[in-house]
């Protein structure tokens, strides 16, 4: 079983990569905070499809390069589609 993560995309300016940031809720030990933890990862893109602000999932593959180990699966929701619905219910 690979692992899965969902994130969004925070850099498309590389062929065929994208950078992906992924956002983790962890509470603090000391002062039972909840904060936010990021983590950056290469992921690739075959299609170029992604662009920035796209929330993607992400899965484990085989190393493709020095740093990328991650590939796109799928875009949960574009950027284009979050401000069409924002326009129609501004409306």
């Amino acid at each position: 079983m690979k692992k899965r993560l969902k994130g969004e995309v925070i850099s498309n300016k590389m062929d065929k990569t994208v950078i992906v940031r992924v956002v983790e809720h962890e509470k603090h030990p000391l002062y039972k905070k909840t904060i936010k933890v990021y983590a950056k990862f290469k992921a690739h893109d075959e299609k170029n499809n992604c662009k920035i602000g796209d929330t993607v999932v992400i899965e484990e593959c085989r190393p493709i390069s020095k740093e990328k180990r991650w590939r796109v699966v799928e875009i949960v929701s574009s950027k284009e589609e979050n401000n069409d619905a924002l326009r129609s219910i501004e409306t």
